[in-house]
């Protein structure tokens, strides 16, 4: 991250240096040079959060809209996988064995975030396998140029992605880095995790105590960010996650839950049908599912740890993917 604070010579707004030279850096006109939306988001910076209005204007002088991100936002979407397709995609030998690799470098730090936050370790290398294996894909587009992109051209979500352009920039303030060095996705999530800004901001950690939260490069404060996220989305130490159900009768689709949310009880799954080898309370909410997996239909419980994995993403085969995977690399780990 030393090299990514150079910016504090280039933009002033951000410490004040401006205002001390008298001068602003020289840029070349781009594609948003002129812009009236712009121009008004600039407007709001400088009124709401004290920015200089002129030197961040410099900043989207240099960003770039990008037709390759339009491009993907709007590409229809693919068929939905099945499970039976979508778990190999994850549960790989290559992305088990990176994942060991990785628990092994960094296992001090796993260790104390498990301590801190109550979240297994092999949870957060799954998380941070499953989002970008273990850094491999960070993304190649810098966030400026993403969330402007999104923010100013892309009408559908203008208003989510400008408020995470508005979180971008608080970030890049408060981290004291150039908010043009700073790489993602097309869609701005970050770092080895994949945060976006606003959760950046929200969650995000400076876990090995050096005064900066860097998500991109430095794997402990990466891994202290996902701990504390799944703690503030409700992550319970030493609880299940899921439960696998075994159904009869005609009665045990009814039990299917229609989205994410924990609205059913285990006791009215019962009725339903279903049962488990596990010991449930009758009153424990559950997110009832249907998977097709290789063998046929698999019936599911996810408990309240399945639904924080959840509020990382919202799809109930992501969350099994990461639950699955965190179970392989303890076996393997195990094996070795």
């Amino acid at each position: 991250m030393q090299a990514m604070r150079g910016w504090a010579t280039r933009y002033a707004p951000w410490v004040g240096l401006a205002s001390i030279l008298g001068a602003a850096p020289q840029v070349v006109a781009g594609d948003y040079e002129g812009s009236p939306q712009v121009a008004e988001f600039v407007g709001e910076m400088t009124r709401d959060y004290g920015f200089a209005g002129e030197q961040l204007m410099g900043v989207f002088r240099e960003a770039e809209r990008k037709q390759s991100i339009l491009d993907a936002i709007s590409r229809p979407a693919e068929r939905v996988k099945q499970w039976k397709e979508y778990r190999p995609m994850f549960l790989t030998d290559a992305r088990i064995a990176r994942g060991v690799d990785f628990w092994r470098q960094h296992e001090a730090a796993l260790t104390r975030a498990e301590q801190e936050y109550g979240v297994p370790a092999q949870v957060i290398v799954s998380i941070i396998g499953v989002e970008t294996f273990f850094g491999r894909n960070t993304g190649s587009y810098r966030v400026i140029d993403a969330l402007s992109t999104l923010g100013f051209d892309y009408p559908p979500r203008a208003e989510f992605f400008r408020k995470e352009l508005r979180e971008f920039l608080l970030l890049a303030r408060e981290e004291q880095i150039d908010p043009l060095t700073l790489k993602g996705s097309y869609a701005g999530a970050m770092g080895l995790p994949q945060f976006m800004p606003s959760s950046f901001r929200a969650y995000a950690v400076d876990f090995d105590g050096d005064g900066h939260i860097n998500i991109w490069t430095n794997a402990d404060d990466a891994i202290g960010s996902v701990a504390s996220y799944f703690k503030r989305h409700g992550w319970e130490a030493g609880q299940p996650v899921v439960s696998r159900a075994e159904v009869r009768g005609d009665q045990v689709d009814a039990g299917l839950t229609t989205g994410i949310e924990p609205t059913k009880t285990v006791g009215e799954l019962r009725a339903l049908g279903w049962s488990s080898h596990d010991a449930l309370r009758d009153d424990m909410p559950v997110t009832a599912f249907r998977l097709e997996g290789d063998n046929g239909p698999e019936y599911w419980m996810g408990l309240k740890n399945f639904y924080a994995i959840t509020r990382y993403n919202r799809s109930v085969m992501y969350a099994m993917a990461v639950h699955q995977l965190s179970e392989q690399l303890v076996q393997a780990r195990g094996v070795k």
